[in-house]
């Protein structure tokens, strides 16, 4: 039996040494290559977070959790090839694995109630939006990863990812558009298209001013989509309101004092691609963003099923990768 490889001493000694090159990045992979994420390390990482959230900073450390969780599904779902799934995996042990974000909860016997819960949690002021919508991807992500990986849906973490949830307060939260009607969320291919579409649109609109309400859009569509695809349709369509209020506000566009950034430059390197998260380096995660919105972008792309859609919007995917 080969000796077990500690990912996290390896991570440290890289973050200590600088960015991986050369012959250290061909041990690494090669030492990790067997099973980065069979052992669903990154999921229970991210509940960890996400349950602990509500005693930190809510809103960042809820995207922390939520991006570990995302960039698992992101992985395995569209499987990934080994060395992108290490190199993720390696990002997540440098940058967040060792914080106390991260730390592990005591050993209880899982709720079995728990994603009943979190959909209740959910459904309180469910029509709101509510901080981008991130009530909505949050326990989406959570509901997922309970249900993949029922032994870590114990009381103290059901009970944080529900306080965490009620803590989203409303934002720009005005009647929407009624031109703004996606189709039903249980038609999983008209809904992805239907997202897809207002987050190509959402790119052009807005180019010069950061590409977080495409990304958001990305994010939020997907987990109203994954939320029916995996049997609750129920849930998704009571989410509905807050949605079509989201679509209404990203289809103004910036407003007149809306803040500039510069625009990414031009890329062939999408995150599906272990040279993409290499030249990233190692402290480029932020809070997040560059786990969450892919994950939504693929699941999206596969879903919808539309090849010259999906040639589209990858012609122009750099504005927000």
């Amino acid at each position: 039996m080969k000796p077990s490889f500690d990912r996290r001493h390896f991570a440290k000694m890289v973050l200590a040494g600088g960015t991986l090159a050369g012959s250290a990045w061909a041990d690494w992979l090669k030492a990790a290559e067997d099973s980065p994420l069979d052992d669903r390390h990154l999921v229970r990482l991210g509940m960890n977070a996400l349950a602990r959230a509500h005693t930190m900073n809510y809103f960042n450390d809820g995207h922390r959790g939520a991006a570990m969780i995302s960039a698992h599904l992101m992985c395995v779902e569209n499987g990934f090839d080994k060395p992108t799934m290490t190199r993720i995996s390696q990002l997540v042990d440098l940058n967040w694995a060792e914080t106390k974000l991260c730390e592990a909860f005591p050993e209880e016997d899982p709720d079995p109630d728990a994603i009943q819960k979190v959909r209740l949690a959910l459904l309180d002021g469910s029509e709101a939006l509510r901080e981008v919508g991130h009530n909505v991807i949050f326990a989406t992500l959570a509901i997922k990863s309970f249900t993949i990986m029922p032994e870590i849906a114990t009381p103290q973490r059901v009970d944080g990812v529900c306080q965490m949830i009620r803590k989203f307060k409303p934002w720009r939260d005005e009647a929407p558009d009624e031109s703004v009607q996606p189709p039903s969320f249980s038609d999983t291919a008209a809904a992805s298209r239907f997202v897809l579409q207002e987050a190509s649109d959402a790119i052009d609109r807005f180019i010069g001013h950061g590409q977080g309400f495409t990304g958001h859009m990305l994010t939020f569509g997907q987990a109203m989509v994954e939320l029916a695809a995996d049997g609750d349709e129920e849930l998704a369509e009571a989410c509905r309101t807050a949605f079509r209020k989201y679509v209404t506000v990203t289809r103004q566009g910036p407003g007149e004092d809306a803040r500039k950034f510069n625009d990414h430059a031009p890329s062939k390197l999408r995150p599906n691609q272990a040279e993409y998260w290499q030249r990233r380096g190692d402290k480029t995660v932020g809070i997040g963003h560059v786990f969450k919105y892919p994950y939504g972008y693929y699941y999206l792309l596969d879903k919808a099923n539309d090849p010259d859609l999906a040639k589209a919007i990858d012609a122009k995917a750099y504005h927000v990768f």
